[in-house]
């Protein structure tokens, strides 16, 4: 038991990566008021627990019945990653900061708390696979040990994306701008990641 709660929880800690999420949603959210932020990260990370905690009491079933296995997973949440990483190279979302009212209207219209904060990078294909791994077959006290991790690991997520801003409000807007194209880049090699694994399982598969 004890074997599996800090394996788990290296695993989880490793793939959903609570510090490296942390600029990706303040690039994100970068320009939008406080409250949004705030609230963004708590329905972001809320959802993304509801994804995981249903994947673990019933993915592997759920897949089963759909005829979706985990390659198509990654490809797909890879391709929709990716597009988001252009929009941060490219600075499309700057126009947000030019007034409030401007602000609000963009961030309900681009709500990023569902895509692509919940899935994929908080239930990406990563984590919906350690989650799928860790509770196959397992007894109902592995289950509840396991899900124990699971709100650890979420709590940290969440702590991290809300200090977030405030770390990254140290930058000024010229820093800021180029930090959002940098981890831009490296969202979109994250997201070519996620298909070139997806590619390479279900070609192993085939």
């Amino acid at each position: 038991m004890t074997e599996l709660i800090f394996n788990s929880f290296i695993t989880l800690l490793v793939v959903v990566d609570p510090l490296g999420l942390a600029p990706i949603f303040a690039a994100l959210t970068r320009g939008t008021p406080k409250e949004y932020k705030r609230e963004a990260a708590i329905r972001g990370t809320f959802l993304g627990a509801i994804i995981l905690l249903v994947f673990a009491l019933v993915g592997e079933r759920l897949l089963e019945a759909l005829g979706i296995g985990l390659p198509a997973f990654r490809i797909a949440g890879g391709a929709l990653l990716f597009l988001t990483a252009l929009d941060m190279v490219f600075g499309r979302s700057a126009g947000r900061s030019s007034s409030m009212q401007q602000q609000n209207d963009e961030s309900h219209k681009t709500d990023i708390s569902v895509f692509p904060l919940a899935i994929p990078l908080i239930s990406g294909p990563g984590a919906i696979t350690t989650v799928l791994l860790y509770t196959g077959g397992r007894s109902v006290l592995e289950m509840v040990a396991f899900l124990g991790v699971l709100v650890v690991v979420l709590a940290l997520v969440l702590f991290s994306l809300l200090l977030a801003p405030r770390v990254m409000g140290f930058f000024g807007d010229t820093s800021a701008n180029v930090l959002s194209r940098v981890l831009g880049v490296l969202l979109a090699a994250l997201a070519v990641q996620f298909i070139l694994d997806g590619l390479q399982t279900s070609l192993h598969m085939g």
